[in-house]
């Protein structure tokens, strides 16, 4: 079989996901990050009151058209606590910042303009009409729709959703993500290895990646190399009704890589395997109905380039969020040297040149096993198939692992 090209395998991929539809109904609280499922409408006006916005008098402006007015004050008007009165010719009510702006009154003097005197006020600065004044419903009205289906909750839109007095909103259902790690070599982190066994790790990584995406994350844990047991898993996880289910290592066809074998016996449609890629050369796509499987390598450096590459740009588009930007160009800090057939991901380290240039310098070793050289590293280098020889300083293609690092 030929291997696929990396963007027609991550194509194909994308070209029959559908955004999730669904939705449920959230607390504010519990709503951070989320995706609104309808237009949300204001409950209602506000301010609901003609307002102060500042500390002083509010006075009617025909009562003061030039410094040296005096007006009496007849009462005062605090924030949860207005004037129950209304404001007659040459009269003034003490003020504050949010109170209402009692009946009568259509400006508020700054209370550094007034100078007290016995039972008032003498007006010393010229007031303008409306001075410092928030009309009623200047930021929004009751029924106004304010936020649009489609607007990702972050803080500022939060605090808008309950100054509209929704305590809940509708938003997208998030996907579900069902990771199954296989094979009889695998322990949980706390363990003690026998002489054939390994640390399961990769699990953790995945489902860091696919909640920072946007889903949950259902994990089935670990299943030995047994297609009765795997099977048992894959049926979990269709119960469950999940939108896309991750395998991780098992994936090929060799005698103990059981796991595409047991998929396709479950009923899998096996869209392609085996991508122009390094790391990740083995990784699988298929589907059964509207459910996506997306089967990892077991290397962790393999299977963590295989989320990134695929399994983070699935997540968005059935969140209906954007995708992240990882892409950016920088410089290589040495030459790298002719590429193959395969797109080569390779870990490197950014830094600074004296001129204020980014650099990007591989890391000696890539083997995808080691663990610690991805978690040092700030990008991946990209090297396309049949990349002729790079020169130090000559633009470089890299994918971010952390897509604020170069703001």
């Amino acid at each position: 079989m030929n291997l696929l090209p990396v963007a027609e395998a991550l194509n194909r991929l994308l070209s029959r996901a559908k955004p999730i539809a669904a939705s449920e109904t959230l607390p504010l609280s519990e709503a951070e990050g989320r995706i609104l499922a309808v237009d949300l409408t204001a409950g209602l006006t506000q301010p609901p009151f003609n307002a102060s916005a500042m500390d002083g008098y509010a006075l009617r402006r025909e009562d003061a058209p030039e410094p040296g007015a005096v007006l009496k004050v007849i009462g005062m008007s605090s924030a949860g606590h207005g004037f129950e009165g209304s404001v007659g010719q040459g009269e003034a009510v003490r003020i504050f910042t949010g109170a209402p702006v009692p009946p009568g009154a259509d400006s508020v003097l700054l209370q550094e303009d007034a100078e007290k005197i016995e039972g008032g006020i003498r007006i010393n600065f010229p007031v303008r009409q409306g001075q410092h004044v928030r009309p009623r419903g200047q930021d929004f009205a009751e029924g106004e729709a304010v936020l649009s289906a489609g607007t990702v909750l972050d803080f500022s839109r939060l605090t808008v959703a309950a100054g509209m007095n929704r305590p809940d909103v509708e938003v997208l259902r998030r996907p579900l993500i069902a990771i199954l790690a296989t094979g009889d070599e695998l322990l949980p982190p706390g363990s003690t290895p026998g002489p054939s066994q390994i640390i399961a790790s990769n699990t953790f990584g995945i489902a860091a990646l696919a909640r920072k995406a946007g889903a949950d994350v259902l994990d089935l844990g670990i299943v030995p190399d047994d297609k009765a047991k795997i099977s048992a898993a894959i049926d979990t996880a269709r119960d469950a009704k999940v939108d896309v289910i991750v395998t991780l290592g098992g994936a090929s066809v060799g005698d103990h890589d059981l796991v595409q074998a047991t998929l396709i016996e479950a009923g899998m449609q096996l869209d392609f395997w085996r991508i122009a890629m390094r790391p990740g050369k083995p990784l699988m796509v298929g589907s059964f109905g509207e459910t996506h499987v997306l089967g990892l390598p077991g290397n962790p450096v393999s299977s963590l380039v295989c989320s990134l590459l695929f399994l983070e740009p699935l997540i968005r588009k059935l969140a209906s969020l954007p995708p992240v930007q990882r892409e950016a160009t920088v410089e290589a800090a040495v030459t790298l040297r002719a590429n193959d057939h395969r797109q080569d991901y390779i870990r490197a380290k950014l830094s600074k040149s004296a001129a204020g240039h980014w650099l990007a310098e591989p890391f000696g070793k890539q083997d995808s096993s080691m663990m610690k050289v991805f978690a040092a590293a700030d990008c991946l280098v990209i090297r396309p198939p049949h990349a002729p020889e790079l020169p130090a300083g000559a633009p470089c293609p890299v994918m971010l692992l952390r897509p604020d690092l170069l703001a």
